[in-house]
């Protein structure tokens, strides 16, 4: 039996036609940060989810001796997609030590999939990808109205893994 959720004026999701598989989109996003948490974990790092008003910073990483941490916003999505829906703000948010981990869940019976990638990456190429889709008129031939939704995707797999270029 599939689950009715309902996307309200504010965006939060509640009640759409969803399949029977997905979760709540609150329930997306809390899965994504612990099984990025957990990742970490098992990778031999230390991982703190942070309180759910920290903005921009989901969770704050750290090698074993404390010598060198990271944070990290986390961005999850279901069924199988190379695409995550971001803001405006990806564009502004930059630092050395700022990592973004796009999660995919999948579906119930798969792992995970994580793209770890650098701020500096996400900031380029949501610019740059909406300025092309500015840029380029819709089906009708009209030009499109900016907004603050942006988008990011690893199409080519190149971030998938690699946990390494956190540095810890």
């Amino acid at each position: 039996m599939a689950r009715k959720h309902k996307v309200s004026p504010t965006n939060q999701t509640n009640v759409t036609n969803a399949p029977a598989d997905t979760l709540p989109a609150t329930l997306t996003g809390v899965a994504g940060e612990y099984f990025v948490a957990a990742e970490l974990s098992r990778l031999g790092h230390i991982a703190s989810i942070t309180l759910r008003n920290t903005k921009g910073v989901d969770i704050i990483a750290c090698n074993q001796d404390a010598s060198k941490s990271v944070a990290i916003q986390v961005k999850t999505n279901q069924l199988a997609k190379r695409g995550w829906v971001m803001n405006k703000k990806a564009e502004e948010l930059v630092a050395d030590n700022f990592f973004y981990v796009f999660v995919n869940l999948k579906d119930k019976h798969h792992q995970p999939d994580f793209h770890v990638v650098p701020s500096k990456v996400v900031a380029r190429y949501v610019s740059q990808a909406h300025s092309h889709w500015l840029a380029t008129p819709g089906k009708k031939g009209q030009l499109h109205t900016d907004h603050p939704m942006r988008g990011f995707a690893d199409e080519k797999g190149e971030y998938l893994g690699q946990w390494d270029l956190l540095g810890l």
